[in-house]
């Protein structure tokens, strides 16, 4: 899988699964565009990665700041190829019910993790026509299928984008799939599960947490030409936590 010299847009890429993306990106050629909320945690993944890489402050509920992240990455890098939609409300979530959180927060969470990934592509996809098509990985979570409150809905419904994006996105020659990580050994995970999160585990065929290398090499799979003939489909890397037929 050679991606020398292609350009991609990571969300979130200041800390965890995601910065893991962009890194095992920049380790197969590709120019990285950190698109990061919190600019120290982004400016160190750029400055780690070196001059292959962009930091971009940029809030995904904001299609402004996503309009403004898409045309610096073109104006930097020349074009888009392909965009991992990572960044999420989660390490800080509230830890609430539907019949207590507050509206509006709950409003602001979907907008972020919900929404986050239609405003991005939004952003991206008439670069990516123009550059002859891409591919787009969006992040779920087997939270999706585990009736987990409004995070759990909120990934239930970037698989329901995925797949309608998929159907929109065939004709401009761009793919669009989503990976759902399992309990994944981040910062963000010990702050929200902590000893949850070892519990999870006794009933998982690999007793193990995901690393985000895990995730990192099944998202440069879907984006690679290899899977070419792949659109609309939900990876679980998940050590077999959630077996769906």
């Amino acid at each position: 899988m050679d991606f020398t010299g292609k350009t991609i847009i990571v969300t979130g890429a200041g800390g965890g699964i995601g910065e893991g993306y962009a890194k095992a990106c920049a380790a197969r050629g590709m120019n990285v565009v950190i698109a990061e909320l919190d600019p120290e945690s982004g400016q160190r993944v750029a400055g780690e990665i070196g001059e292959q890489a962009l930091f971009v402050a940029t809030d995904v509920a904001d299609e402004t700041s996503a309009a403004a992240c898409a045309a610096t990455a073109v104006e930097k890098f020349g074009g888009i190829d392909y965009l991992i939609n990572n960044a999420a409300i989660f390490g800080n979530m509230r830890i609430e019910g539907y019949l207590t959180v507050d509206l509006d927060y709950l409003e602001t969470f979907m907008r972020v993790n919900a929404h986050g990934c239609l405003i991005m592509t939004r952003a991206v996809v008439d670069y990516m026509t123009t550059g002859g098509g891409g591919a787009i990985v969006n992040q779920s979570s087997t939270a999706a299928w585990m009736s987990s409150g409004f995070y759990g809905v909120a990934k239930l419904a970037v698989n329901g984008i995925t797949q309608s994006l998929a159907h929109e996105l065939g004709w401009r020659k761009i793919r669009i799939n989503a990976i759902a990580p399992g309990p994944t050994d981040t910062p963000a995970l010990e702050r929200n599960a902590g000893e949850y999160a070892q519990e999870m585990l006794k009933s998982m065929p690999i007793k193990r947490l995901g690393q985000p290398r895990d995730m990192a090499e099944a998202a440069l799979f879907l984006l690679s030409d290899e899977a070419a003939w792949i659109t609309g489909h939900i990876l679980n890397v998940d050590g077999g936590q959630l077996m769906r037929p």
